[in-house]
């Protein structure tokens, strides 16, 4: 029979004073009021008050876990990123999983697009990648996201998700109409985050050491094979675990079940972004692979598990303007948009100075980011004895490189409110229509059910009828069973 270890280690308050007491707080006698001279009981509560720190208003329930990138496939004749240069290389990397309109709180197994945020560790700075599991999304330009995010989330009065909302904002925005189709269809709640693939979504630039560029689309493919779950298979699962995605992740990583993805890319050379059928820019469409195949890259592997959810996944930070020299920006709006969104909501959540959190330090550079940055709230890495906080300086601190991450972007025009401009086959319901005829009779059933589960539950019929139109816009048949289901479900 094993005998306990008695530990030697002392209890101490934060300020490393030891404790006498951590059972009894201190009293005016044996049963009297209690002591605000009790420091340790004073600073106990204050702390446990403040444990947690605004959750994030989109993706806020999240699951993590760290592991590596390895490349298997040379793709230097594209980008000159470090990490990227040489079969074989492995990079350690940190990956986010979540849920998008629901809280902190809220249950994995719901119909929901999945945050697929990726952190790479590279030599040259961390590489932020920040996709979902579709390729698509609801919007293509950023100052329609606020309206978006509030029509999905609980509505202010009745504190639950309403359909009225949630259809309303849809109704006058047929670009969503692509982005429903993928949500409503099997792929809307998957099995787990193992059992699902991830995307860049955005269009971003690639760069190769003769300065030639591409536009990039980013794939990973599971290798577990996609696995989903049905509308009832769902709501049933999210009542008996809420955390099921979660749990999944974490026991499949301690048995030694590592999930895996192979990374493909989509590469369109720059001169041929100006007159592509579709806008290249447009977050709502896919560059279909018969115009541009899939190229293989490498494989990412999840092998370890976080020691603490709060510390690595709450507060892990992904921000896409976070790039490495060979890789930059395109001019997809919604891209622009959140090239200073994310930064910015860190910075709110968790202060500016986050970067020197473990979970999102650089690895790159011994002992964290070097530059000016200074000061600030919970500023770990504060330089002294003379280290100066500007630049140029006279005294060896860090400078500039000269070499620019990617190569620029062309513009022309008039600056002012533009629409995108119109490529030969952009509209918002072809795509929808094409996905919608890929589907199997039985992936059409479901679609349906689903589309027409919410669309029967809205108030007001002008919101039901332009819903309505998008759908047959896409696809006559689309159309008419949606409109008939909905019909069917409304006069029951």
């Amino acid at each position: 029979m094993s005998q306990r270890v008695l530990t030697t280690r002392t209890l101490t308050t934060e300020s490393g004073a030891p404790v006498a007491d951590n059972q009894n707080s201190a009293s005016a006698g044996i049963g009297g009021p209690l002591l605000i001279q009790d420091q340790h009981l004073i600073e106990k509560l204050a702390r446990f008050n403040r444990e947690r720190i605004p959750e994030r208003v989109v993706h806020a329930r999240g699951s993590g876990a760290y592991g590596h990138f390895e490349v298997t496939d040379d793709v230097t004749d594209y980008t000159h990123a470090d990490f990227l240069n040489t079969v074989g290389k492995r990079t350690e990397v940190f990956l986010r999983f979540s849920t998008v309109a629901d809280s902190l709180g809220g249950a994995d197994a719901v119909r929901d697009p999945r945050g697929f945020a990726l952190k790479f560790y590279t030599e040259e700075g961390n590489y932020d990648l920040v996709g979902n599991n579709t390729p698509v999304f609801f919007i293509k330009d950023p100052i329609k996201f606020p309206d978006f995010i509030h029509s999905q989330k609980r509505d202010p009065f009745s504190g639950r998700q309403e359909p009225d909302n949630v259809f309303d904002f849809w109704a006058h925005s047929p670009e969503a109409t692509h982005q429903i189709t993928w949500l409503m269809g099997d792929r809307g709640i998957p099995a787990s985050y193992r059992h699902m693939d991830g995307f860049g979504s955005h269009t971003y630039q690639w760069t190769n050491a003769k300065g030639e560029s591409f536009f990039v689309k980013y794939h990973f493919k599971t290798d577990q094979g996609i696995r989903c779950l049905t509308a009832d298979e769902a709501a049933k699962l999210a009542g008996e675990d809420p955390t099921s995605h979660q749990t999944d992740l974490v026991q499949a990583i301690e048995r030694g079940v590592y999930p895996s993805w192979t990374l493909h890319v989509q590469l369109m050379p720059v001169a041929e972004a100006a007159n592509y059928r579709f806008n290249p820019f447009d977050v709502t469409k896919v560059w279909p692979h018969a115009d541009y195949p899939l190229k293989r890259v490498g494989r990412l592997v999840l092998d370890r598990n976080p020691d603490n959810v709060f510390a690595e996944v709450e507060q892990a930070a992904f921000s896409p303007n976070n790039f490495v020299p060979g890789i930059g920006p395109s001019p997809d709006k919604m891209l622009q948009g959140r090239l200073f969104a994310y930064a910015d909501a860190h910075r709110y959540r968790l202060g500016v100075n986050h970067t020197q959190l473990a979970v999102n330090a650089p690895k790159a550079v011994p002992g964290g980011a070097d530059n000016y940055g200074r000061d600030g709230l919970m500023a770990a890495n504060a330089q002294g004895r003379g280290a100066k906080n500007y630049e140029p300086n006279s005294y060896d601190g860090p400078v500039e490189t000269g070499r620019p991450l990617a190569a620029p972007l062309a513009v022309s025009g008039h600056t002012g409110t533009h629409e995108a401009p119109q490529h030969t086959k952009d509209d918002d319901f072809f795509q929808a229509g094409e996905l919608f005829r890929l589907m199997s009779e039985d992936e059409k059933k479901r679609l349906i059910a689903n589309i027409a589960g919410g669309l029967s539950q809205v108030s007001r019929n002008d919101v039901v009828e332009k819903n309505l139109a998008h759908f047959h816009a896409a696809d006559t048949e689309y159309g008419k069973r949606v409109e008939e289901a909905v019909r069917a479900l409304r006069e029951d």
